[in-house]
């Protein structure tokens, strides 16, 4: 009779797991006749761990993707080397549609979807990387809403990506938790980055420029996920963001304001520090509520523990396109100061941050109802907690 060696429950776990990447398939796409059923069908029958790997070239695609496979790898040869052209395509939605969990989209570019260009729903711990998403017309109503769109996930990583042209919102990440956007350039969108009812999300070391507005945070009414907050927002680079707001109108960005660089409204929980503003001729830094009606009993529609920190403050608040511009012109000497509050919630800032205040009593009185005044506000009284916010640490291994 043979023996076999013994091995053990955990042992044994162990080989099952380091064989797992053998059992991993890599399915690879070219560009050419027949690529949309091809790339389609590689979507479909991936198997969690599988790689889908988009070679060089430009695939023209006449209807959207989808992909609802744990654990894949979408790979492309590089953002300008392998672009999945959606000029021609059918219908009004979007270029792709994710909603499995731990997925990886890297390496390759969407232009003109005629809808949003990424969409990935109730998608957990997905990562983009060095994606990029164009209209190639510019700025335009006719374009898609949102360029990176991850909404309802736990666990998101933007790093690297580029989008152009979005009508909403460039980068995007709504009704989410433990978010990082980083080192991404949004440029000619109506909103660069937009974070809107997510919590502990990091904003860091991307370029917000030629937009309506650069970077918003934003916390709506009436949707399923709340209470929006706990949002660093740092080692930005917001410029020239100057562009008319092309959004479709009833849109909620419809009513950005030409030349707004970093806008907080109705959040909890937000430090503004360590960015560079230039030429956003509204306002540099804008902290305001919500103004519309609203009957949502969960819905605050006050900012509140904003902190204004160290930024550094370039040409500024020249071209405010703002009700009474011209008075407000001639009370501050040209321009007006980099950080605007509506007097509303509460912020505070550190010492010798220069600023105004509409001194509002209620939200949604306009400037009717202001009283602008210099901006006189307290220092923060404790360092910002930063326990818990951005994405999660394992996502880093899949870049």
């Amino acid at each position: 009779m043979i023996r076999l060696p013994k091995v053990s429950l955990t042992a044994a776990a162990l080989l099952l797991a380091s064989a797992a990447p053998v059992w991993a398939e890599t399915h690879t796409i070219t560009p050419g006749e027949g690529a949309q059923e091809r790339l389609q069908e590689a979507l479909i029958l991936a198997e969690p761990g599988d790689e889908i790997v988009l070679e060089a070239g430009r695939y023209v695609l006449t209807d959207g993707l989808s992909l609802d496979v744990d654990g894949v790898t979408v790979r492309g040869a590089g953002m300008d080397g392998t672009v999945l052209d959606f000029t021609t395509q059918a219908g009004s939605g979007e270029g792709l549609l994710v909603t499995s969990d731990n997925v990886t989209l890297r390496d390759f570019a969407l232009e003109n979807p005629q809808g949003d260009g990424i969409k990935s729903k109730g998608a957990d711990n997905i990562v983009y990387y060095r994606v990029r998403v164009t209209w190639t017309n510019g700025p335009d109503a006719g374009n898609g809403a949102y360029g990176i769109y991850p909404v309802e996930s736990t666990g998101v990583l933007i790093d690297g990506a580029k989008v152009t042209g979005a009508s909403d919102a460039g980068i995007y990440v709504g009704q989410s938790n433990l978010i990082t956007v980083r080192n991404s350039i949004a440029e000619a969108n109506v909103a660069g980055i937009e974070i809107e009812n997510s919590r502990n999300a990091l904003v860091e070391h991307n370029i917000a420029t030629r937009n309506t507005g650069g970077i918003l945070i934003f916390d709506l009414p009436g949707l399923p996920v709340m209470g929006g907050g706990n949002v660093i927002v740092a080692n930005n680079l917001v410029v020239a963001n100057d562009t008319p707001n092309f959004a479709p109108p009833g849109n909620i960005v419809a009513g950005v304001r030409r030349g707004t660089g970093i806008m907080v409204m109705a959040n909890d929980n937000v430090l503004i520090e360590d960015n560079i503003l230039q030429h956003n001729p509204t306002a540099p830094i804008m902290v305001i509520a919500y103004t519309q009606q609203t009957d949502d009993e969960r819905y605050n529609p006050l900012p509140r523990e904003v902190i204004v920190g160290t930024n550094n403050y370039g040409v500024g608040g020249d071209d405010p396109q703002l009700e009474g511009a011209d008075m407000l012109l001639a009370a501050f000497g040209g321009a007006l100061p980099p950080v605007m509050w509506d007097g509303l919630g509460s912020m505070t800032a550190v010492a010798g941050t220069q600023g105004w205040s509409l001194n509002l009593t209620e939200a949604g009185v306009g400037l009717d109802g202001a009283s602008p005044s210099p901006l006189t506000v307290p220092e923060p009284e404790a360092e910002f907690n930063r326990d818990g916010i951005g994405a999660p640490a394992e996502l880093e291994g899949r870049i």
